[in-house]
């Protein structure tokens, strides 16, 4: 509306001054310009000039990879017909390595294999549209079989190698697959459900053979893809918006659902990084993924089978090893997940990790708190975040390196891109809508939920959703940008600044309310983590009786059980503000995480702080103390009795006109009158006063002092500060 207006003055001075005063056309561009800049114009120059080519460029890589879809799309062409072309490029080039026994494949040798998977399960009477299940860990077959599959037009569902029984069950249901192909290794899984499965259901073993470890019935794969053709077999009826396979979800908040990716999509994908983030065709990557993911195996092999470059895998991620892997492969980009940044930071300096090649780390989730010093001491000279769920249509690229950030669109021409911030309801997380029931787009460093319109025509803009048609609805929201439109709901909030740079605040499930303030587990995590030497840390909100919100508490993987509580809470004063700050702490050996390395928290947040459920350490924030003490059955039930009375405090400040006199100490006089709310009125002994206006002291006085003297509730998102 205002740049409406502003347009609108613009042009009635520019009547006015030609037709009314007839000035001369350089007076009335000189006037134009005043009331432009008097009028905030100069920011939108600012902007301009700092933006314009980040932009010019980003618009190039989606106009180039636009028209490579349109193409592609009236070709009716899929993944399998884009590899052969690369087959046809570089026959005789190393296509894939696998670590684990240096076996390296050309793209000839996996052309080959990948049509021996085709021809074999053609045999078996598998055809285009039915779906066969693949379950095992990373290597070179993962790649053959899934791409074999593809050019029979059967559909792959990658089944997560971390699953097992309920959940192992339910994806091999949920997808219908007429055929189990897994690994040796997953022999022991499968077997643990065997008699719960289809008896129809095919089973193949790849990999070592040992009859008496596999379920009855198995037939061993490899040596029936010896035998088969290795021929290309008849082009299957597909196109390029057809189904290719199904990822999985982690699972965290329930049972895994199966997203769809199809053809346009894998090689959307892949492309936005690989002209984004400006690869080359000699590039090595080190893909140490999972390849069950999109990260894995479209971020990473998309480039192997789309545009001809070698992928390094990995059967899992390792520390010790990474640099040294990258050495021995020449290996110029490496994939990460923001996680295992943090691990190889927290791994002793050695001269292997400066010696590599690697010019690109290309990823997502990279904390900001830890960015620079990864790049610097790993000396990575580009960082390529990316921002991007398997089912999302609304993909971001950092493509300029810029710190913390995970993507950026423009604010000069924000509609070519449609993608937007809106406004959440803080406490729901629901859309709020203003008088005509559209979203409200949310201005510069405010906090929002990302969503991209949907465009079904559009390959770029369409969403394909999950096989589960409940699932789907969730994520689709009606008169988002305009009325009568859908939008898909990422389910992430995110900020963007000035210059329209997006920077990854948190999962709306993860965010919880304490304090009459929005607490960024996202934030509050990469801080907690960085002072306890990179550890995992999981932050969630657990419910105290009698207390609004949740509380905030801590899960630390600690194997020693170590940690200076009394030191740790007071760095906690200067780098969180109060309502961040934890008051429950949990240490225990490991947190258990997804294959992509993503905190599991529903088990925590149910176990909460109860001594009887909780085995491990519990402590809370005694402020008397100022520091972490252990919470027995005696302070957990004074804390479920006493409800509000018993929430902890925070410490008391050393000075300031709010400074409330020691009681343990003898000689110290009450404060003056009106220098703040008196200690006396408060009921509860371990009280302390705020150590800033604006900070709750008590929650028996919550409806009193909530923001007293000019406090505000601010953006609702938390904030850490340099301290």
């Amino acid at each position: 509306m205002a740049t409406m207006l502003l347009g609108a003055s613009l042009v009635g001075v520019l009547v006015f001054s030609k037709l009314v005063l007839k000035l001369p056309w350089t007076q009335v561009g000189f006037s134009l310009l005043l009331l432009y800049l008097g009028s905030g114009g100069w920011r939108f120059i600012r902007v301009f000039i700092k933006t314009i080519r980040r932009d010019v460029f980003g618009g190039l890589v989606l106009l180039k990879v636009k028209a490579k879809v349109r193409r592609y799309l009236r070709e009716r062409a899929t993944v399998p017909v884009l590899f052969a072309s690369t087959v046809r490029r570089h026959p005789d080039k190393t296509a894939l390595i696998f670590e684990g026994t240096d076996t390296r494949w050309t793209f000839r040798q996996l052309d080959g294999y990948s049509s021996s998977v085709a021809n074999f399960l053609q045999a078996r009477g598998l055809a285009p549209g039915d779906v066969a299940a693949l379950f095992m860990e990373n290597r070179n077959e993962f790649v053959g079989l899934w791409l074999g599959m593809a050019k029979l037009g059967v559909e792959a569902a990658l089944i997560n190698t971390n699953l097992r029984r309920d959940a192992l069950r339910h994806c091999l249901t949920t997808s219908r697959a007429r055929a189990l192909i897994f690994g040796s290794e997953m022999a022991a899984a499968v077997c643990e459900i065997h008699a719960s499965l289809d008896p129809s259901l095919s089973l193949l073993c790849c990999g070592s053979w040992e009859p008496s470890a596999v379920p009855t019935g198995t037939e061993h794969l490899d040596p029936l893809l010896d035998a088969a053709p290795k021929h290309l077999p008849s082009r299957p009826d597909k196109g390029f918006t057809d189904k290719l396979f199904y990822i999985y979800t982690s699972g965290t908040t329930g049972m895994p659902k199966a997203a769809i990716v199809v053809h346009s999509r894998y090689y959307r994908m892949a492309a936005l990084v690989y002209y984004g983030f400006r690869m080359r065709p000699d590039d090595i990557i080190y893909d140490c993924l999972p390849l069950y993911h999109s990260a894995g195996n479209i971020v990473g092999i998309g480039q192997c089978l789309i545009h001809g470059m070698t992928v390094v895998i990995r059967k899992k991620f390792s520390a010790s090893r990474f640099w040294d892997d990258c050495i021995k492969y020449n290996c110029t980009i490496v994939q990460y997940i923001g996680e295992l940044c943090r691990y190889l930071l927290n791994q002793p300096p050695r001269e292997a990790e400066t010696q590599h090649q690697v010019r690109m780390a290309l990823g997502n989730g990279l904390r900001q708190s830890i960015w620079t010093s990864f790049s610097s001491r790993f000396r990575i000279p580009q960082v390529a975040e990316f921002y991007g769920a398997t089912e999302c249509n609304c993909s971001l690229g950092n493509f300029d390196s810029q710190v913390g950030a995970c993507g950026f669109n423009s604010r000069i021409l924000s509609f070519v891109y449609p993608i937007r911030l809106v406004r959440v309801n803080e406490d729901t997380m629901e859309l709020i809508r203003g008088p005509d029931g559209v979203c409200i787009p949310c201005q510069p460093g405010e906090p929002g939920q990302l969503v991209g319109r949907i465009i079904q025509q559009d390959p770029l803009r369409r969403f394909d959703g999950y096989l589960n048609q409940g699932a789907n609805n969730k994520k689709i929201a009606k008169d988002v940008f305009k009325k009568g439109d859908q939008a898909y709901l990422s389910g992430d909030v995110l900020v963007m600044d000035e210059l329209g740079y997006l920077y990854f605040r948190d999962r709306t499930g993860d965010t919880f309310r304490w304090k009459g303030e929005n607490v960024s587990t996202t934030e509050v995590e990469g801080t907690l983590s960085r002072l306890l030497d990179m550890a995992d840390v999981a932050v969630y909100g657990v419910e105290v009786p009698g207390t609004e919100g949740r509380a905030g508490m801590a899960a630390v993987a600690s194997p020693a059980g170590t940690c200076d509580l009394e030191h740790f809470a007071q760095v906690l004063e200067k780098e969180l503000p109060l309502y961040a700050r934890p008051i429950f702490l949990r240490f225990l050996p490991e947190l258990h995480k997804t294959g992509t390395y993503k905190l599991l928290k529903t088990e925590l947040r149910k176990e909460g702080f109860d001594p009887a459920v909780v085995k491990d350490p519990l402590f809370y924030l005694d402020a008397r103390q100022g520091r972490y003490v252990p919470l027995d059955r005696q302070a957990y039930t004074r804390i479920q009795a006493r409800g509000r009375e018993a929430v902890i405090c925070p410490p008391r400040p050393s000075e300031g006109p709010w400074a409330m006199p020691d009681q343990s100490k003898p000689g110290l006089a009450p404060p003056a009158q009106g220098a703040g709310p008196s200690l006396h009125d408060c009921q509860v002994t371990h009280c302390r006063p705020p150590t800033r206006p604006a900070e709750v002291f008590c929650e028996s006085h919550l409806s009193r002092l909530a923001f007293w003297a000019g406090g505000s509730r601010g953006s609702g998102v938390s904030r850490t500060p340099s301290g």
